[in-house]
């Protein structure tokens, strides 16, 4: 059996549980190992998502929810979490349902899977990119090796686990054995936006907002995050990964609306901006703001809605207060590129789902040839999902390959 990357060492170990006399080679391009998994989570490792209910988690994913299904129904977060508890890995689980290994450390997540690995007699190559695949009769697969030992193998299973970039070469390898590879683009990323109203405010933050792009049909909850380049956080991420391919159409040049408040229509706002004024008449604007906002934003709005700083709430008249209830329920910024989120990358797009068959994650095309994680065209939005999904579908793809062969 031969892999390559990641969830190589999940798909790996799963194949070795189940065959434990099997002969498991993991084939690495670079000189190290897991890198993904490293840098994961700001290098802390969001391990997995506390969603136990797989009908609630295949809401998370914009490309492979109906296929997710049943193999989370097989492995889903509570096995993760079991599985990586019962070999001395202590877990945590955030307020916004995040999980991670208590000592916010990635290096607990590699050492584990590392000396899970070795224990089992799973034999990994490093600097051995997998040049080919080709198959023969039997059926097995001969793989060609960018390595002055050993440079061609046999294998009679195949997991493919690369990542699904664009320069991944387990789609092209996945390809060059009769497989359709659907349009690649990134998923999980930011926005850049110029705009005075941000500007000078990196490190701001709402806990709840709603962006959307009327145009393109999308919309997104959740927190916002005003950065050096634009705006990031939850909403916006989630919205750049439910709409990747419709934002790369636009080549990433859209307008993004926001919703200050979160759910609030103008009507409400103003209703609340009148309560203000009849209430709270000789308080200035700028001193009292009845939405949860940071103060900064708050008097960035108000002088986008042209209000004087030094106005009071009995001397806003009926057209300012409608500015500045259109400002914080649908302020318009033009959106003219993307950034990856951090040091992650998610792609969107990769080996056609209708052609694996996802209760061995086998492909429907080639008998013994099996795939798992982001080779697939299967996207999580941020959260630990992507996690899940490649500990999901590498353990039903190193599992249903050794069983065959145990």
């Amino acid at each position: 059996m031969s892999e390559a990357e990641r969830p190589d060492f999940f798909s790996a170990l799963s194949a070795a549980a189940v065959d434990p006399g099997a002969e498991i080679h993991i084939f690495e391009k670079s000189a190290h190992i897991l890198s993904k998994v490293k840098i994961s989570g700001g290098g802390r490792c969001n391990v997995t998502h506390a969603c136990f209910d797989p009908k609630e988690l295949v809401r998370f994913y914009p490309r492979g929810s109906r296929e997710l299904l049943g193999p989370f129904h097989i492995w889903q977060p509570r096995h993760t979490v079991e599985w990586f508890e019962s070999r001395g890995v202590a877990l945590k689980t955030e307020a916004d349902g995040r999980i991670f290994p208590i000592s916010d450390s990635s290096e607990t997540i590699l050492d584990c899977l590392i000396e899970s690995a070795r224990d089992l007699g799973i034999q990994v190559h490093t600097k051995s990119a997998v040049r080919e695949i080709s198959r023969n009769e039997g059926p097995s697969f001969s793989i060609s090796i960018d390595s002055t030992t050993n440079p061609v193998l046999r294998a009679d299973k195949l997991v493919i686990a690369t990542g699904g970039g664009v320069a991944s070469g387990g789609l092209k390898m996945a390809q060059s054995l009769g497989h359709t590879i659907t349009g690649l683009a990134p998923s999980l990323f930011t926005f850049h936006i110029e705009d005075a109203r941000i500007q000078g405010l990196a490190g701001l933050s709402v806990p709840e907002v709603t962006v959307s792009s009327a145009a393109l049909n999308l919309k997104q909850t959740g927190a916002l995050l005003i950065t050096h380049w634009g705006l990031s956080g939850p909403a916006v991420l989630k919205l750049s990964a439910w709409g990747a391919r419709e934002l790369a159409a636009q080549h990433y040049r859209f307008e993004l609306c926001v919703n200050w408040t979160g759910s609030m229509t103008r009507d409400m706002a103003a209703a609340l901006l009148e309560n203000q004024r009849q209430s709270a008449g000789r308080k200035m604007l700028v001193s009292l703001c009845p939405f949860n906002l940071p103060r900064r934003i708050w008097e960035r709005l108000i002088t986008s809605a042209g209000i004087p700083h030094d106005l009071q709430y009995a001397r806003l008249n009926r057209l300012q207060l409608t500015r500045l209830a259109d400002e914080l329920t649908a302020s318009i910024f033009p959106v003219h590129g993307k950034s990856m989120n951090k040091e992650e990358f998610v792609t969107c797009g990769g080996v056609k789902l209708d052609e694996v068959d996802f209760k061995r994650m086998e492909s429907r095309l080639v008998p013994h040839l099996h795939f798992a994680g982001e080779v697939l065209d299967i996207d999580g939005v941020t959260g630990g999902f992507n996690f899940q999904a490649a500990w999901t579908t590498g353990y039903i793809a190193g599992s249903s390959a050794a069983k065959s062969t145990a």
